[in-house]
C-alpha cells in the first residue's frame, strides 16, 4: 500500500506542521508514538480509504474514535466542498484540538465529544457504549471507519455500535473497522508464542490482554464478529485483511481490518 496522501488534483501532500499536534498531546490521547508515527499512520489509512474502500472526494465520512485527527488530516486535502467529515471521540482534549486546528480551517470537518464511559479513557462518562446513540440522522454517511475502537470495547457495546453504524450508513455505503481477531491461524500463533501480543484470559467470545483491565486490549473470535455483521445486515468484503499483531508473515497493517458494505 503506497504511503502517500493524494490531494484533489492527485498530488502528494502532507499536513502543514502547525496542523500536527504537540508530542505531549499525541502521547496523552494516543498513548504513544511520535510526530513521524502520527503522519505515517495518517498516510497509511488514507491509502486504505481510497484504494480499498474507494472513497471519493464528494462523500460524507464518519470517524468513530477520531482522537487528535491523525486520520482526518490527510482527508483535508482530499474531500472537496461537497464532502463532509464528522468525528466522535471520548477524549475532550483531542476533540478540542481538532476543532481549534482543523475545523477552524476546514468548516466541512467537525468533531464532537461522545461522553461514553470507558474504564481506560473516560471513567466519568455518563452513557454506556451499549446505550449510546450516534448524534446523526439515518443514512447520513457514505463511509464510516473505526480504528482501534473495538479493540477496547466489550461485546454489548460492539454489538450496539454495529447497529448504529448500519443505521447512519447510506444504502450502498461501506465501513472499515479494525480488530484483533482470533481464528485458527491466530490461535496457533498464540499457542506457539509467535504472536507479538498475548491474550491469556479467555472469556469465550473474546479474550483480553489484562484480566483486571479488560477494555485495555480485547481480541474477538472471528466467527463471533462475522455473526454480528450478518445480524446487522453488513456484508463483509472478502478476504478479511489479517494483521501483523499475531506474528503472521503476510499482513497489511498491525490490526486485522474488515471492510463491509450496506447493501440495498
Amino acid at each position: 500500500m503506497p504511503e502517500q496522501q493524494v490531494g484533489n488534483q492527485g498530488e502528494a501532500v502532507s499536513p502543514p506542521e502547525d496542523l500536527v499536534p504537540s508530542q505531549e498531546l499525541i502521547t496523552f490521547v494516543l498513548g504513544g508514538g511520535d510526530k513521524a508515527d502520527f503522519k505515517r499512520a495518517g498516510r497509511e489509512y488514507f491509502g486504505f480509504f481510497t484504494e480499498l474502500c474507494g472513497l471519493q472526494p464528494h462523500e460524507h465520512v464518519l470517524e468513530i474514535g477520531s482522537g487528535v485527527g491523525r486520520k482526518a488530516l490527510p482527508l483535508t486535502s482530499y474531500l472537496n466542498s461537497e464532502g463532509r467529515f464528522e468525528g466522535l471521540d471520548i477524549v475532550p482534549e483531542g476533540v478540542e484540538w481538532c476543532n481549534e486546528n482543523i475545523s477552524a480551517r476546514y468548516p466541512n470537518f467537525r468533531f464532537q465529544v461522545a461522553d461514553i464511559y470507558n474504564t481506560r479513557y473516560n471513567r466519568d462518562g455518563q452513557v454506556k457504549a451499549e446505550e449510546y446513540v450516534f448524534p446523526y440522522e439515518d443514512g447520513s454517511f457514505d463511509f464510516v471507519f473505526l480504528a482501534s475502537v473495538f479493540t477496547h470495547m466489550l461485546p454489548e457495546g460492539m454489538d450496539h455500535y454495529l447497529g448504529e453504524i448500519k443505521r447512519v450508513m447510506k444504502v450502498g455505503g461501506r465501513c472499515l473497522i479494525t480488530y484483533f481477531l482470533i481464528n485458527d491461524e491466530a490461535r496457533g500463533l498464540l499457542e506457539r508464542g509467535e504472536s507479538k501480543l498475548e491474550f491469556p484470559y479467555d472469556h469465550g467470545d473474546y479474550l483480553v490482554h489484562v484480566e483486571e483491565d479488560p477494555e485495555g486490549t480485547i481480541a474477538y473470535r472471528e466467527d463471533v464478529v462475522r455473526g454480528l455483521y450478518e445480524k446487522h445486515g453488513l456484508v463483509i468484503r472478502e478476504p478479511i485483511h489479517h494483521g501483523l499483531w499475531a506474528g503472521r508473515e503476510k499482513w497489511l497493517t498491525w490490526q486485522d481490518l474488515i471492510i463491509a458494505d450496506r447493501p440495498g
